[in-house]
């Protein structure tokens, strides 16, 4: 899967289309109509409203594509907290969670030497600890 270059819509018409959905079902679900949906599968991206409708019906979280890419992609936080700044009171994630699809991309870039494990450990700030548990886990 590219976590790099997203496209909603396909991934939507791919969860559809494996799981043979009615259109009509999902027409009923998202009020709308054959068209509007046909144009969903188009698009690059939705609005979060929709996209959470979406999750619900094919139940899959199609927002954990979005996380996965800012795993990969995300530069590191550019703002730093300076004294006299308020914390933001918004939840703060202690975690980063990393699908199987993340851990296997990553140890097949290792395994074929495409980067070494100090590149992955920098480019994707992954812990060293929680590299070498990955690489000793999925050995095969």
């Amino acid at each position: 899967m590219n976590f790099k270059d997203i496209h909603i819509g396909k991934f939507i018409n791919q969860r559809v289309t494996e799981y043979e959905i009615e259109m009509s079902r999902i027409c009923n679900f998202l009020h709308c109509n054959e068209e509007k949906v046909k144009k969903m599968f188009q698009e690059k991206s939705l609005d979060t409203e929709t996209l959470l409708r979406w999750s619900k019906l094919l139940n899959y979280d199609f927002f954990r594509i979005y996380t996965q890419h800012l795993i990969l992609y995300a530069p590191v936080a550019a703002i730093e907290q300076k004294p006299g700044i308020v914390k933001s009171s918004l939840p703060q994630f202690r975690k980063n969670i990393y699908t199987k699809e993340i851990i296997d991309f990553i140890l097949d870039q290792i395994r074929t030497g495409k980067i070494s494990k100090n590149e992955v450990i920098k480019k994707y700030r992954i812990p060293k600890t929680t590299l070498y548990k990955w690489i000793e886990k999925y050995k095969n």
